[in-house]
């Protein structure tokens, strides 16, 4: 069986989600990425619980001039990873608008979402940066709302520069997303 999942990289600027895309397609890191314009685009199987899983991957602008633009990409997607840097709260504290605006443009409300705290590299370096205790306890107060819907708001650390946890990342977010479709199968039968 396999599927073809829609998900998008969202999150503030310069927190890392072009970088993680490109270490995800196995391009290495670079630390002089462009900013995305609107959205970029890319493929990648996966093999998830022995399901071929083709990801489409929109990676969208983060700064807040692109909002209008970003919506249209959000459309028809089933997942995301929602990236802030560790070494950046405030790109922490904007995750529930994040949120809002993923769940009111995709066309479906609550779909599956993955938190990576990206950057953890450098963490030492900021005394106050975000821990992964305060992004677990955000991903559990969310998950309140979400299990309705059937899932959890999983969290994971990541550092596009080492490779720590990128592909782990999407592969999260392939299992959560196929727990979500067994629950809505077992409910509407």
């Amino acid at each position: 069986m396999s599927f073809l999942m829609k998900i998008v990289l969202a999150g503030d600027g310069a927190v890392g989600k072009t970088a993680l895309r490109e270490r995800y397609l196995g391009k290495g890191f670079s630390s002089n990425y462009m900013m995305t314009i609107g959205a970029d685009f890319a493929l990648k199987e996966a093999t998830i619980r022995e399901k071929s899983i083709k990801f489409q991957i929109w990676d969208l602008a983060g700064q807040p001039r692109f909002g209008t633009v970003r919506s249209v990409y959000y459309y028809g997607c089933l997942g995301a990873l929602l990236v802030f840097d560790v070494t950046r709260p405030d790109t922490f504290t904007n995750l529930d608008s994040w949120i809002d605006e993923i769940y009111k443009h995709n066309g479906k409300g609550a779909i599956p979402v993955v938190l990576l705290g990206n950057k953890v590299d450098l963490r030492e370096s900021f005394p106050n940066h975000v821990t992964d205790s305060q992004a677990e306890e955000f991903a559990a107060k969310k998950s309140e709302d979400t299990q309705k819907s059937g899932f959890s708001i999983k969290y994971m650390p990541t550092s596009a520069k080492s490779g720590l946890n990128v592909s782990a990342a999407f592969d999260m977010l392939g299992n959560v997303y196929l727990d979500y479709v067994e629950t809505q199968t077992q409910t509407s039968s």
